[in-house]
C-alpha cells in the first residue's frame, strides 16, 4: 500500500520560513518524481515544486526563488523549504509521487499539511 505522510506544516509569520517533508512508502521512491502542490480555500489545486529522479527541479512561478525542493533517496523523503514566505503563501500542501511508463500512469497524493502565514 502507497502512502505520502506529510509533515512540517504550521503557523508562521510573514518573512519566516518552514520546512516540509514528505515520507513515501509503498513505492521505488527513486525511480518516481516528486513534487509539491498546494490548495488556497476557494483556488484550484497548483504546482509548487517537481523535482525528477534524476534531481531536475521545476517550480512555479510564485515560488521561484523562495522556495526549495530536495529528496533523499535512502530516506524515501521529499523535502521543501520554504523562505520569505507570504501571507499568499498559505495553504494545504501537498506531496505527490508520479511515475509514467508508456500508457501507464501512477500517481500518488498525500493527506495534504496546512501552512498558514500571518502578515
Amino acid at each position: 500500500q502507497v502512502q505520502l505522510v506529510e509533515s512540517g506544516g504550521g503557523l508562521v509569520q510573514a518573512g519566516g520560513s518552514l520546512r516540509l517533508s514528505c515520507a513515501a512508502s509503498g513505492i521505488i521512491f527513486s525511480i518516481y518524481r516528486m513534487g509539491w502542490y498546494r490548495q488556497a480555500p476557494g483556488k484550484q489545486r497548483e504546482l509548487v515544486a517537481t523535482i525528477t529522479s534524476g534531481r531536475s527541479t521545476n517550480y512555479g512561478d510564485s515560488v521561484k526563488g523562495r522556495f526549495t525542493i530536495s529528496r533523499d533517496n535512502a530516506k524515501n523523503t521529499v523535502y521543501l523549504q520554504m523562505s520569505s514566505l507570504k501571507p499568499e503563501d498559505t495553504a494545504v500542501y501537498y506531496c505527490n509521487a508520479e511515475k509514467v511508463r508508456g500508457v501507464l500512469s501512477y500517481d500518488y497524493w498525500g493527506q495534504g499539511t496546512q501552512v498558514t502565514v500571518s502578515s
